[in-house]
């Protein structure tokens, strides 16, 4: 037989173990100017792909960040979380 405050206990522990997770894998805060003042979308990857990138997958993170996962000039995988309003990068992980 369970006793119901050894229930709430394990639920509490799990909520806390999930809500620590969710925030361990936050991508970073790149901008809290409205969408009208980000650089348009189709533009950025193209200026991107000009400048050697290659792009596997692209998406607009709840950070507020343009985030690409695809190759860099050298080739290498590439994971960059940019400022959508001034283009610049915020975070980069090489792999």
């Amino acid at each position: 037989m369970s006793h119901p405050a050894l229930f709430l206990c394990r639920a509490a522990v799990a909520a806390f173990g999930a809500l620590s997770l969710s925030t361990a894998f936050a991508g970073p805060q790149c901008t809290n100017q409205p969408q009208s003042a980000w650089i348009d979308a189709g533009k950025f990857q193209t200026e991107l792909k000009a400048q050697g990138y290659e792009i596997n997958k692209f998406k607009i993170t709840s950070g507020q960040c343009y985030e690409i996962y695809g190759k860099n000039q050298a080739g290498k995988k590439v994971e960059i979380y940019f400022d959508p309003v001034s283009g610049k990068i915020v975070k980069q992980e090489t792999r």
